[in-house]
């Protein structure tokens, strides 16, 4: 899955802010470290934030029990 890798800051800036009615921004990281949001948030960050950010392929965190 294709997901936009944004940094520390803007995870800050964006994390709770309501972007559609009840729906939220969710910054998570990768098991990389990077810190990510989806394609379909980035569709509401305007142009400008969407120009500035690198598309990566996601890497979830893997648990073992």
């Amino acid at each position: 899955m294709i997901v936009a890798k944004i940094t520390q800051k803007q995870a800050d800036e964006l994390k709770g802010k309501e972007f559609v009615q009840d729906n939220y921004f969710n910054p998570i990281q990768d098991k990389n470290g990077n810190w990510i949001i989806s394609l379909q948030e980035l569709v509401y960050c305007g142009v400008e934030f969407a120009n500035s950010v690198k598309l990566i392929n996601y890497e979830p965190i893997e648990f073992t029990l």
